[in-house]
């Protein structure tokens, strides 16, 4: 596959999972007067406060939170162009776009569709995480948390994106129970953990995997580093029963990455002996990525 090709179908996915995601809480959380987490959070809270308290007048069915949460992420976007890459600054930015279109043009149900508060938290957040994780899966990005996860990410080795995401939802919740009232707190935070699951369900970076791979081609090596930006260590080996010349490559990975190592080891030495192991931690210079 072909880069164009493949970004081509990384800008589909991310489009998908983001039409996923604004279908799931349009439509299944906000006729609740449910919120969700992040930066969409507080623009949702805010959505609230200006159009129940502030008496801001705005058309039945229309939600101003897409807008609203774009508007948020705009000193991000100058930290993602500045400070990460030009790559992941322009498919943040086409995903949070999408993400606004579909959080504005699709129409709130004025009842809800499904009346039972538990159930419309399990199929939203389900829906919503399905549409996540396909945007992350993608190689996009839905911007708030996650830029600013990819960034500390970059700037120490030991930070974690999971405790900034428990400190800002944190957030997020207790200003919902204190501006609100208590149980819409508790069912948001319900629909978040069914989001979140179904989200691992589906974007699996977070999975990590060693390989060894076992050939007598040189070249895959240089080929990993070049299109994959990963480390190698190899050593020379032999065969046992051949007693034939072999090299011995040892790499680690994330799971979405294992399709474009087995491209790339195929097309240099279909012949070769691979050894994949899931689920190990990793620790020193790996790099977490999107």
């Amino acid at each position: 596959m072909t880069m164009i090709k493949k970004d081509f179908r990384n800008y589909i996915g991310t489009a998908l999972g983001n039409f996923l995601f604004a279908f799931g809480l349009n439509i299944f959380i906000v006729p609740l007067g449910l919120y969700s987490g992040g930066i969409i959070g507080f623009a949702q809270i805010i959505r609230t406060l200006l159009s129940e308290y502030a008496g801001l007048q705005l058309p039945q069915g229309l939600d101003i939170a897409g807008i609203l949460n774009f508007l948020m992420n705009i000193p991000l976007f100058l930290l993602a162009y500045r400070s990460i890459s030009r790559k992941f600054f322009i498919k943040t930015v086409f995903g949070v776009i999408v993400q606004t279109i579909f959080l504005t043009i699709l129409t709130i149900p004025q009842v809800p569709i499904i009346e039972d508060v538990l159930a419309s938290c399990l199929i939203g957040g389900i829906i919503c995480g399905v549409g996540i994780g396909l945007t992350l899966r993608s190689g996009g990005c839905g911007g708030g948390i996650d830029i600013l996860g990819v960034y500390f990410s970059l700037k120490r080795s030991n930070f974690s994106v999971g405790k900034l995401s428990i400190v800002i939802n944190a957030i997020v919740f207790g200003l919902c129970a204190f501006l609100f009232e208590i149980p819409v707190a508790i069912y948001s935070i319900l629909y978040s953990v069914i989001m979140a699951q179904a989200m691992d369900k589906v974007h699996y970076q977070n999975i990590n995997m060693t390989v060894m791979i076992f050939t007598k081609k040189d070249g895959i090596s240089k080929q990993i580093n070049e299109e994959m930006r990963r480390g190698v260590t190899y050593w020379k080996g032999a065969g046992a029963y051949t007693q034939e010349d072999t090299y011995v490559l040892v790499t680690a990975i994330s799971k979405y990455e294992v399709a474009t190592l087995k491209r790339i080891i195929h097309k240099i030495d279909p012949k070769a002996f691979v050894i994949f192991q899931e689920g190990m931690s990793i620790s020193g210079n790996f790099e977490k990525r999107l």
